[in-house]
């Protein structure tokens, strides 16, 4: 089986109301679809969701990126060859995750539509039946967040990740709102996307969050402090989860060795796709770190290779994958296994998503065919 073209659609998605964290707010999403085609006429999509917050990317790199150098570099190629297509990407382009996402997500498709089994059957089988789904809380003021917190309760979800990291004083209200709001059996998860900026800030606010059963703080501080999150872990009982200080395995082998986390989230568009996220959760489960795969809010194609890693592995413990119910519009039809307040994904072959190319057609900004 060879790769004979590649299609590449820059997408806007449109979000029911704007996702606002501490560095931006998203009125949409930019989105990257690759189509790949191989010789035998099978199809398998791909996904890309820059940011270049966190790798340096934006779409308008990655599309150039995939246009110009790497989706070339792949025609002719087994998609099946997982390890050469790596191997390939990687000597012809220095990190770039997100963009190999994309053809790496697509690869895997078409490689399980071509034996006819699910993704996850690829990465050793499956080991979970259905995970919770959490909702999450853009920032707003305390009571908003806690309003919306309620609506969702109300819908039947059971856990919460709360964005936080405007400000120390500001967040500590928003979060003892949510607590105070929803009772003490409900999970919150509170992400600062570096907000906090250092250590001092954090150990500020977690003196006065000590007592209200957070499940976990995830990257308080800048991505790079991997020393300061080594001197949160040491003086806090609340477990930390480092994300965008972890992106590909030489940060994790920092991250184990300093033994600065008690979680990592995984995210397919900072290390580069299915196939090194697994290398991740494999890396972290024998130094005994719990892994959550998280996303970049992607349409169903992104989120559903997310869901076919976290559901292969026992060590990956939750999932933030929320992007097909933020849509107004979505690609795909991953949506309908959001049973609130579980995510199950079915058995069909590869991604096991179905696309409307009409609709994808609808958000496409640009597009180009690679052969």
């Amino acid at each position: 089986m060879k790769i004979k073209t590649i299609e590449i659609f820059s997408i806007h998605l449109p979000l029911i109301k704007p996702f606002i964290i501490s560095y931006a707010t998203y009125p949409h999403i930019q989105s990257i679809i690759v189509k790949l085609t191989t010789e035998c006429g099978l199809v398998g999509w791909g996904e890309s969701v820059p940011d270049e917050h966190i790798t340096g990317e934006t779409p308008e790199s990655t599309y150039a990126m995939l246009k110009n150098t790497l989706a070339p570099k792949l025609i002719g190629q087994n998609p099946m060859e997982f390890e050469k297509i790596h191997e390939l990407m990687d000597k012809t382009v220095h990190r770039a995750p997100a963009a190999k996402a994309a053809l790496d997500i697509a690869c895997f498709d078409v490689v399980g539509k071509k034996l006819g089994v699910p993704v996850y059957q690829l990465l050793g089988g499956r080991y979970h039946e259905k995970f919770p789904v959490t909702h999450v809380l853009s920032i707003d003021e305390p009571e908003k967040m806690a309003d919306e917190a309620e609506e969702k309760l109300e819908e039947g979800y059971r856990s919460f990740k709360m964005k936080v990291g405007l400000d120390v004083s500001g967040d500590v209200k928003r979060i003892k709102a949510v607590r105070a709001r929803v009772g003490e059996e409900i999970a919150i998860r509170v992400d600062v996307n570096q907000g906090w900026e250092n250590s001092a800030n954090t150990l500020q606010a977690l003196r006065q969050l000590e007592s209200l059963g957070l499940d976990w703080l995830e990257q308080p501080v800048a991505q790079d402090d991997i020393d300061g999150m080594v001197e949160i872990k040491s003086k806090t009982s609340v477990p930390q989860m480092i994300d965008e200080g972890i992106r590909d395995m030489v940060d994790l082998r920092q991250i184990i060795a300093k033994r600065a986390a008690d979680k990592i989230n995984i995210k397919l568009m900072k290390c580069g796709g299915i196939y090194p996220a697994m290398k991740l959760a494999n890396m972290a489960e024998m130094a005994g770190i719990e892994c959550q795969i998280g996303s970049m809010v992607e349409s169903s194609v992104g989120s559903a290779a997310g869901f076919h890693v976290a559901f292969s592995k026992k060590i990956i413990k939750s999932v933030e994958l929320t992007g097909p119910v933020k849509f107004s519009q979505d690609i795909g039809d991953l949506k309908s296994s959001y049973v609130i307040p579980y995510i199950q994904i079915n058995e069909q072959p590869g991604l096991g998503v179905s696309i409307d190319e009409v609709v994808l057609a609808e958000l496409t900004q640009n597009s180009d065919v690679i052969e």
